[in-house]
This record gives structure tokens, C-alpha cells and sequence, in this order.
């Protein structure tokens, strides 16, 4: 049995196919704008995971970790329909501290759909901010934007 798509990286860029479903829709057809949200944290969870970094095993470690997004800015460029094919592409920033970043841009057939700027901070199980553990940091190293 073949698993879901973690999607595939492009350079440094993680691209992550996304089919617009009617659930995903206002009663116009049109994708509802908190949809992109989930769209966005779909694309940096399987970014994550395409590189061997699962959420569920950093709770698991010694000293768990886990994100919270504390700031998001997001552009919405053009409308997404019911049954559209869009690509979400992530890069992650470069970790200071407990802080990272990802920009994030939406696209139909190349064409812009939406972009966003996301700052994440890595938390401990007490919701506090805490250094990411190498277990993150090393497997994304190869991958961050200046």
C-alpha cells in the first residue's frame, strides 16, 4: 500500500500538491480564506516530514517540542475554485533561538494564488519557548534561506 504524498523538493523549495475539495469552498465555489491556512500548515508539516521530522517524535523526545505560529502575513493574489490542482511551496528561514520563519506561496498552473510570511517559534510541552532539539535543526540545516 502506497502512503499519501510528502511532495517533493525543487532546490530548497518543498512543493506539496493540494486538490481543492467542495469542503475546502464557500457557497460560491470559491476556496474560503481560512482555507489557505490549513493549505500553508499542510505544506510545512509535510516539508518537515519529507525530511524525516515528524511531529509526533519530537514530542516524544527526551524534552518535547513542538511549534506555535506567532505571526502569520498572508497576501491573497487570486481566487482558488472547487477542483483546482495548487501547489504549496514552502522554504524555511534560518533558526535564531527558538525562532524560525517560512515563506509560503500558493500557486495554480504557476500562477500566484496567495503567499505568505510565517514566523514560528519552537515551544516545550509547557508552551514555553525553548531551543529547537537537533533533531530538527540538523535534518533542516541543508535547507534554509538565508
Amino acid at each position: 500500500m502506497v502512503g499519501p504524498s510528502s511532495g517533493h523538493f525543487v532546490g530548497r523549495e518543498h512543493v506539496l500538491p493540494v486538490r481543492v475539495y467542495y469542503e475546502d469552498t464557500d457557497f460560491t465555489g470559491l476556496v474560503y480564506h481560512a482555507s489557505y491556512l490549513r493549505f500553508l500548515e499542510r505544506g510545512r508539516t509535510e516539508f518537515l516530514r519529507a525530511i524525516g521530522v515528524e511531529h509526533g517524535g519530537l514530542l516524544a523526545l527526551p524534552q518535547p517540542a513542538a511549534f506555535a505560529v506567532t505571526r502569520l502575513e498572508i497576501a491573497y493574489r487570486q481566487a482558488a475554485r472547487v477542483d483546482d490542482a495548487l501547489e504549496v511551496r514552502t522554504l524555511y528561514k534560518r533558526i535564531t533561538s527558538a525562532r524560525t520563519g517560512a515563506q509560503q506561496r500558493i500557486l495554480r498552473d504557476g500562477a500566484l494564488i496567495c503567499e505568505a510570511q510565517v514566523e514560528i517559534v519552537c515551544i516545550g510541552i509547557d508552551g514555553r519557548p525553548c531551543r529547537p532539539p537537533p533533531e530538527l535543526t540538523r535534518p533542516l540545516a541543508p535547507y534554509l534561506t538565508p
